[in-house]
């Protein structure tokens, strides 16, 4: 899948449900980690009012040390966001952190970009991807965003994997294309080992994840979520195009607090 709701890495985990992905808070949460290990002191935050929004807000307050000022839940779907620019000018706040995927970010950050206001912006990668990024252009340059996946880093196959996929469709991979190029391999390595029309051996064999990520590390937790490291990036301008750079690894080995509650 594209997301993982807490409520399936937690008591609605499934034996046959397996996410490739994230579950929703962990870029956050690694975000929250690496902020304050910056020494970011206070944070403005802002995510869309529903279920997934609310999840990566946890997620960050789960692992940042600091000072929360304002914490703002806009509609779903808001494309003007003069309002909340105008509450992050006046808060006392030393970072902006939010999460808004899609049209809502390219939106905000636009908009942000031209208010004048002089605070560093973070999030996670959904509205710094490779797709969103030729929507926002120059106006997220300088921003940090979490992510499973960097097109520069330095694992066996991933190098490989960008050439192809930019030879074959003349762009950057995002990483929804770097998830499933993993989830085929994880299919393949799984068909290799057992039979798919034997339920438990290809569970088991999908369970041990004995596939070259070119995420890097791989591995599935006990609620078949994923073990991963999360990597940070910045957004920056390559010739003529606006990518993302790998700055660091902003948490290793990483997994949801939920999986406690999965009883499989």
């Amino acid at each position: 899948p594209n997301a993982g709701p807490s409520a399936l890495a937690g008591r609605g985990c499934h034996k046959n449900y397996f996410n490739v992905s994230w579950q929703n808070d962990a870029f956050s949460e690694a975000a929250g980690a690496y902020l304050s290990a910056q020494g970011v002191g206070k944070v403005f935050l802002m995510a869309p009012n529903y279920p997934a929004g609310q999840d990566m807000m946890k997620g960050f307050k789960r692992f940042f040390s600091g000072e929360v000022t304002d914490e703002v839940y806009t509609k779903l779907g808001q494309t003007d966001y003069a309002a909340e620019i105008a509450q992050i000018r006046a808060s006392d706040a030393d970072q902006v952190y939010f999460f808004l995927p899609g049209g809502m970010g390219i939106s905000f950050m636009k908009q942000f970009a031209g208010s004048g206001v002089d605070k560093p912006v973070a999030g996670p990668a959904f509205s710094f991807d490779q797709g969103i990024l030729g929507a926002i252009g120059e106006a997220a340059l300088g921003v940090k965003n979490t992510a499973h996946w960097s097109k520069d880093l330095d694992v066996p196959g991933n190098a490989e994997f960008v050439a192809n996929f930019e030879a074959e469709y003349g762009r950057l991979p995002s990483l929804y294309a770097a998830q499933g190029y993993d989830t085929a391999l994880l299919l393949m390595s799984a068909m290799d080992k057992a039979n798919v029309s034997d339920a438990d051996a290809f569970r088991a064999a999908l369970k041990d994840a004995d596939f070259q990520s070119v995420r890097g590390k791989f591995a599935f937790a006990d609620n078949h979520h994923p073990i991963q490291d999360i990597y940070m990036r910045e957004v920056v301008k390559e010739g003529d195009v606006v990518t993302n750079k790998l700055v660091g690894v902003a948490a290793t080995d990483h997994t949801d607090v939920y999986g406690a509650d999965c009883k499989m």
